[in-house]
């Protein structure tokens, strides 16, 4: 056989442009040999490509990765990859679990699953599951720049849990959980594996299961001691897993915003605008002015103007920090920290409306008449400048005729204009009619090392009324513009209670001499003429909580079924882009609806907008959940001190499990336990609300005023345990609906609690009713 005999052409050396374009298409693996058979280098060429390959991979260009050489920041042909979550458009996305964070932000990578069949087909992956994936990319200029094809499902990461460390006799460790309902065990961490001081609140991961002993575990991370400032806020971060720390590539993106200019926006600098938020806040992303229209037209009306921050200038479609902002849907608000959506940068200084500096904000003209009906709106892209920054409480004392320096010289030409229009909104909204709950909230104040000093029921000012009343009305504006201009959006709805819960109430209502019809529609005003009726009597507390327990949970979805409990037929929120990814959405549709500029809402499919209120309404009931729980924690810890003492408080809710316990100042909750009411049988009689000694006819009642001795407190389980003091009502008892009528004979009644036997078998746990519900809407 006659050979070809070699030749010794020489050829164009590739450049390192070429190269890296040759690796970045690459469809397998590719090395040395590889690239200069493809550019078809001869035996010398090859020595200076080795040369140029090396001087590559030191300039951080390339990297050599399973014999494989890839571009910096390429991933590998085959990888593990853990799944995060979906995106937008409904694909599962994961990321690549040997990522150095010191490269940037984990490229995201669209996950393709196997073909499955049969009713035997494994579940698709889910957040947390891991696979090996062959890796291929996309070349798109939007989405994710790789897909991965599922070769193999693999294990899942070992259990997470978190807990407090304590150091054992034999110089190992224990982990015991905060797990809230206690159903945790502790885990045992070996001798050598363990950095964590006596006292730390730790992550674990465990990598047995419990059997006979303890489990083991290895120490993931540790989180600072609980002694620590800020560490009972840390419990419902890991628990909920809020996302708290941001990527570098996201502080990245915040640090390089710059300043706003007046380039594509209208000059409202000469606005007297201010911000009016609590004392403490440190973003302010609404600003408000108003002044009497001098149109004759519209006598004692007026002109308001809202400005809130523009968000959407620095947070665009598809970044980084868009989808951070995403991942957590909202900021959480602690009673000694706040987990923004967005990092400080942005939140705290380009998007914070600040006094006497220039701040891009989207602003919203509104022309209202006398009787406050919105005659005229429209949306701006400005510049603006904030007059001052005002307190609630600041802007009360001037109105009330105690102006401070700040306020004083704006009170004739600012606030007095302002509460005028607000006297008008308001009229608007009483002839509304919106579900008119009266539930006083609470405030935690903390001393330096996060720690529960009081408990406070701030006053409720027409100043807070003033804000509310102008954010409500700009949210409808938004809804109604962009429903108007056929923009995908995504509404704040709130759906009417459901017939069950209306029964519910109904046999309530029942119990207190009040009927409520079985027919007709259901209206706020329904539930408001039944809150007239009980105002200022024994029942007024508890008909406000039952009537809360009745309503739907409000939610993001771009189908719109109105505002129940605000009785608005369209509703968006739009006010507060800082900490609310839904508010974004709606500044995106803004300003695609009036071409604003490049960076509105890009074209949404409906199914992706649907899931996006679905994530961001779980992410809020989150945040709700977290947020909750840690003020539980907080003040079990403020009254682990006072075991023993006695308090006075009120039933908030019955259950087979026992009697839920508010303790009127601090608004702490606690069990009495069904077993240790008395020495009877207690009979859970659910439609009257009450618990019900089975001979006796003692009874305690949903509502009733009452002592309790705190017995015990767990603090990091934010739960405490009552024994009642008080004596309950007396009722004779019958088949059916009990009757909560005195007894004649009080002799009588002790006499038959002697008689008594003590049900010794402990009552079922039960969730306590309510559910989450967050009616605050501006």
């Amino acid at each position: 056989m006659t050979r070809r005999p070699k030749t010794s052409q020489a050829h164009a050396l590739p450049s390192r442009e070429d190269i890296l374009a040759f690796l970045a298409n690459a469809p397998d693996r590719a090395g040395k040999n590889e690239i200069a058979r493809h550019f078809h280098l001869n035996a010398s060429e090859r020595v200076t490509l080795k040369r140029m390959l090396k001087d590559m991979q030191a300039e951080g260009l390339l990297e050599k990765r399973q014999r494989r050489l890839i571009a910096q920041g390429q991933l590998g042909p085959v990888l593990i990859g853990e799944v995060i979550g979906h995106d937008s458009d409904g694909e599962l996305l994961a990321i690549p679990v040997d990522w150095n964070e010191a490269r940037g932000e984990a490229p995201r990578i669209v996950v393709i699953l196997p073909k499955r069949g049969g009713r035997d087909a494994p579940p698709p992956p889910g957040p947390g599951d891991r696979a090996l994936m062959k890796i291929e990319p996309t070349n798109e200029e939007d989405g994710p720049p790789y897909e991965g094809r599922i070769l193999k499902m693999l294990s899942r990461p070992a259990k997470r849990m978190l807990g407090v460390f304590r150091t054992a006799a034999d110089g190992t460790g224990r982990v015991v959980p905060v797990d809230r309902k206690g159903q945790g065990r502790e885990v045992r961490i070996p001798m050598t594996d363990h950095q964590a001081e006596d006292g730390d609140l730790v992550t674990v991961d465990i990598h047995d299961r419990p059997g006979a002993g303890l489990s083991g575990g290895k120490i993931r991370e540790r989180l600072g001691s609980l002694k620590s400032e800020r560490a009972v806020s840390l419990i419902a971060i890991h628990n909920h897993e809020i996302p708290y720390v941001f990527s570098e590539a996201a502080l990245k993106e915040a640090e390089g915003a710059q300043e706003p200019t007046l380039e594509g926006r209208e000059d409202w600098r000469a606005i007297p605008l201010i911000t009016i938020d609590p004392a403490d806040a440190k973003d302010h992303d609404d600003a408000v002015h108003a002044e009497a229209d001098p149109d004759p037209e519209n006598p004692g009306g007026y002109i308001l103007h809202i400005a809130i921050a523009d968000v959407a200038a620095y947070v665009r479609p598809g970044s980084v920090l868009d989808r951070e902002a995403r991942l957590r849907g909202n900021s959480v608000y602690f009673p000694d920290r706040v987990v923004p959506m967005l990092p400080e940068r942005i939140s705290n200084n380009l998007c914070s409306l600040k006094p006497g500096v220039n701040r891009a904000a989207m602003g919203l003209r509104v022309v209202v008449d006398r009787h406050g009906m919105r005659r005229a709106h429209s949306f701006h892209r400005v510049l603006m400048r904030s007059a001052a920054k005002i307190a609630y409480p600041q802007a009360q004392s001037a109105i009330d005729g105690q102006p401070d320096d700040t306020t004083g010289p704006l009170l004739e030409l600012v606030l007095k204009p302002l509460y005028g229009a607000y006297a008008v909104l308001k009229a608007a909204s009483d002839a509304r009619e919106p579900l008119d709950l009266d539930l006083p909230e609470r405030k935690l104040v903390l001393d330096q090392q996060g720690l529960v000093t009081d408990v406070i029921i701030p006053e409720r000012l027409d100043a807070h009324r003033l804000i509310e009343e102008f954010m409500i009305l700009a949210n409808v504006c938004a809804a109604d513009t962009l429903e108007k201009a056929r923009i995908p959006l995504l509404y704040r709805v709130h759906d009417a209670p459901s017939l069950e819960k209306m029964q519910v109430l109904r046999d309530f209502l029942d119990t207190v001499g009040i009927t409520l019809p079985k027919q007709g529609a259901v209206r706020p005003t329904l539930f408001n003429r039944i809150l007239a009726r009980v105002k200022e009597s024994p029942n007024e507390v508890l008909t406000n909580e039952i009537i809360l327990r009745s309503q739907a949970q409000a939610e993001y979805a771009p189908e719109n079924i109105g505002h129940f409990g605000l009785n608005l037929r369209r509703y968006a929120h739009f006010t507060s882009p800082i900490r609310r990814y839904s508010d974004l959405i709606v500044h995106r549709g803004l300003i695609r609806a009036h071409a604003f500029g490049d960076d509105g809402l890009p074209d949404t499919l409906p199914d992706a907008m649907k899931k996006l209120g679905e994530d961001i309404s779980a992410c809020e009931r989150r945040a709700m959940a977290a947020e909750r729980e840690t003020a539980d924690r907080l003040i079990a810890q403020f009254l682990a001190e006072q075991v023993g003492a006695s308090f006075s408080g009120r039933v908030t809710g019955v259950t087979r499990a026992g009697l839920f316990i508010r303790l009127d100042r601090t608004g702490a909750d606690g069990l009495v336990p069904i077993s240790t009411l008395g020495e009877e049988r207690f009979i859970h009689d659910e439609a009257a609300h009450a618990l019900v000694g089975q001979r006796t006819g003692e009874s305690f009642r949903l509502g009733d005023a009452v002592k309790v001795r705190l017995v015990e407190a767990l603090p990091f389980a934010g739960a405490l345990r009552f024994e009642m003091l008080s004596e309950g009502r007396y009722a004779k008892v019958s088949r059916g609906r009990s009757r909560l009528r005195p007894r004649d004979d009080p002799r009588e009644r002790r006499q038959a609690r002697r008689n008594t036997r003590r049900d010794e078998r402990p009552g079922r746990d039960e969730p306590r009713g309510g559910g989450d519900f967050r009616f605050e809407e501006e």
